[in-house]
């Protein structure tokens, strides 16, 4: 069986036998979000590599959590006006929080929480807040909320307002679990992704695919590709997390300094060493105006960046063309979309380009912990059970493929139909834990419009040994709207289908 290779060199393609290469682990609920790791070692390496990454996220989640009422943030926070002493990590965070605070001059402010939840109520009452707890809100967020003493390191917790330190506290813990990883022996490189935010350690070049803001399906045309080494990548959008209040959708991004959500940056994306600097200034990016933005960059080497506006503008620093990779060593997700070209004639009988497919699915959450995300595959069928398009299979040991019984019957024929493509790291605006989209243009493997009609959508999910479940669900593609939920099963907690035109 000629099993399809998972990653590229940049110049050509990896041997998946008796080498060094990634081995990849991909978890759910992992910091409330999705959890990759690629280890370039031995398995046996891997493995430990793996231990090591889990324990050092557990280890610095236990003092940085703000949901976890045991954490050592939240002990600290239910004191008042008392100097206490508090581990490296906490105060760490505490001190950047007031160095990003003060060179995006507020634009970042761990009491941001304040305005969001004066949102979220005001949304679910169906309201804009009033002027008076907007201006009550954005005053709060203003006063200083804790005093540091370097000497004895201690921190003193001075008010009442609501705090958040996940601004760049995600990309502090990725930081140190990379950095847990890469310690193993044999391990010479490690990818952390972790709900998007991405550190790349070792001897090691990592593709990145940066989410496209209006199209951020995982099998999506990626806003750009960029390729990092020794390097960590944060994005902040608004496009996953917000609220609707009337016939206005409302950005989960506040501007502390007003209370109000933004929304003239809908991607902000960094580049740079330091992790916590990717992770800050992404935030703040999304906030400030993009002359502000530079300012702030130019304050600190190393720093590169790409924001997209509102108006579909993309503003880039000047040293990002340098990161961008070449189309044909950057690949997406497996079976993304052919490359764009000169669209094809309309011919009768064909599909109706202005209409496309979403099919969407959260996996189950297994025991309310992390879990290992099952092998996932999801495939267009013709009458005559013919893979027209697969949109996505998310595996990481070819010799479990035989686990996805549906998929894999026609292994061969889909090897042949599309071909080999790699992997790349996505960096997006941070995802719920376990919830995917994928879309379908109407093309197929080849980039031509597949005929109207009916087709089969399949999708399935298997683990290790473990259970298993398939979908295959007959759609009409006709250019009449349709919208199908799927009943949940043991893999797939939810899932739907929808064929209707466009988004413009």
């Amino acid at each position: 069986m000629k099993f399809l290779a998972l990653y590229l060199s940049l110049s050509g393609l990896t041997s998946l036998v008796d080498r060094e290469r990634p081995i990849v682990f991909h978890y759910e609920n992992v910091l409330g979000t999705s959890f990759e790791l690629k280890v370039m070692a031995t398995p046996e390496a891997a493995q430990q590599a793996e231990e090591a990454a889990l324990a050092e996220i557990d280890r610095e989640s236990a003092i940085l959590s703000g949901y976890d009422r045991g954490s050592e943030f939240s002990r600290w926070f239910a004191t008042r006006g008392q100097a206490v002493a508090v581990s490296p990590e906490l105060y760490d965070v505490l001190a950047g929080f007031d160095r990003y605070r003060s060179l995006t001059g507020g634009a970042l402010n761990p009491a941001a929480e304040t305005a969001t939840r004066l949102w979220k109520q005001a949304a679910a009452e169906g309201r804009i807040p009033s002027g008076d707890a907007l201006a009550s809100a954005a005053e709060r967020m203003q006063k200083s909320h804790w005093l540091l003493d370097d000497a004895a390191h201690t921190a003193t917790h001075l008010d009442d307002a609501p705090l958040v330190l996940n601004s760049f506290a995600k990309s502090y813990i990725i930081d140190r679990a990379a950095d847990a990883a890469l310690a193993v022996a044999g391990v010479t490189a490690v990818v952390v992704n972790i709900g998007g935010d991405i550190v790349v350690r070792g001897a090691w070049t990592e593709p990145v695919n940066i989410a496209d803001p209006r199209n951020d399906a995982e099998n999506a045309e990626p806003a750009a590709r960029i390729q990092v080494r020794d390097r960590a990548v944060a994005t902040s959008g608004n496009y996953r997390r917000g609220a609707r209040i009337g016939d206005r959708f409302y950005s989960h991004i506040i501007d502390p300094r007003t209370a109000l959500p933004v929304d003239h940056v809908i991607s902000s994306t960094v580049v740079t060493v330091n992790p916590s600097d990717a992770g800050a200034l992404a935030t703040a990016f999304s906030v400030l105006a993009p002359e502000e933005s530079a300012r702030v960059a130019a304050s600190i080497p190393g720093v590169e960046y790409l924001l997209v506006m509102e108006n579909g503008e993309r503003i880039a620093s000047a040293g990002w063309s340098a990161l961008e990779a070449p189309r044909r060593q950057i690949g997406m997700n497996f079976a993304a979309a052919p490359a764009p070209g000169p669209p094809a004639p309309q011919t009768v009988g064909a599909w109706d380009p202005a209409f496309e497919l979403t099919v969407s699915f959260e996996l189950a959450r297994l025991d309310g912990g992390r879990a290992h995300r099952p092998y996932v595959a999801v495939w267009i069928e013709d009458k005559s059970r013919f893979p027209v398009r697969t949109l996505n299979v998310w595996f990481n040991k070819t010799r479990w493929l035989p686990e996805l019984r549906a998929w894999y019957r026609d292994d061969r024929v889909r090897a042949l139909a599309e071909g080999n493509d790699i992997t790349a790291s996505v960096s997006s605006a941070t995802r719920p834990p376990g919830k995917y989209t994928l879309k379908w243009d109407g093309l197929d493997n080849a980039g031509k419009p597949v005929k109207a009609g009916k087709y089969t959508v399949c999708i399935e999910a298997a683990r290790e040994h473990g259970t298993y479940q398939i979908y295959r669900q007959e759609v009409d593609f006709n250019g009449a709207p349709q919208q199908i939920p799927l009943p949940g099963g043991s893999e797939i907690a939810s899932a739907s289908i929808e064929y209707a035109r466009k988004a413009r």
